[in-house]
């Protein structure tokens, strides 16, 4: 039998096979992620809650606007932590997992995990369909991703793939 990709080499069939690997099983990696950030950003939130309150009792009310930055709390969550050196969330990082730019592997850049924490919010505002585009995909990225230009991936992918790649650099080794 004729390999479908046998007239492009090897090469092909190394980038297929890396494709293959980043992007295994991310969907349901992402949605237990989710789940576990939204423990965390409820915990915090919770608990920022009580401080804000108590100190806006102990101002007699002048404290009380404060709360007004509690919707504030899950955003600056995700874009912080992107813009991390693990470029990934507590929970992504946890079920191994790591966002990084679509061409390159390289870490988010802040303006980028800015517009993914926004695309993110937004598509949840829009009951999730958009990001149901990960599963039309091969690399399995959702709408947010897209135009964040960011993608997904598993972190043991990019240390793991032919014993060369260091997740800091960003890339494959020039061959």
């Amino acid at each position: 039998m004729i390999h479908p990709y046998d007239d492009h080499g090897d090469d092909a069939r190394d980038a297929m096979a890396l494709e293959a690997m980043l992007s295994e099983g991310t969907i349901s990696r992402r949605i237990v992620a989710c789940l576990i950030d939204s423990l965390f950003i409820s915990m915090i939130s919770a608990s920022l809650f009580v401080v804000l309150f108590v100190f806006g009792v102990f101002t007699f009310g002048l404290g009380f606007p404060l709360l007004k930055i509690l919707p504030f709390v899950a955003p600056a969550y995700n874009w912080l932590f992107l813009m991390s050196s693990l470029g990934a969330t507590p929970g992504q990082a946890l079920i191994g997992m790591t966002l990084r730019n679509a061409d390159d592997l390289s870490p988010p850049t802040p303006i980028a995990a800015l517009i993914w924490t926004v695309g993110f919010y937004a598509s949840l505002a829009l009951w999730g369909l958009p990001l149901l585009l990960a599963f039309f995909n091969p690399r399995r990225r959702t709408a947010h991703d897209m135009i964040s230009g960011l993608v997904v991936v598993r972190s043991r992918a990019l240390t793991g793939w032919l014993g060369t790649w260091n997740i800091s650099s960003g890339g494959p080794p020039a061959a």
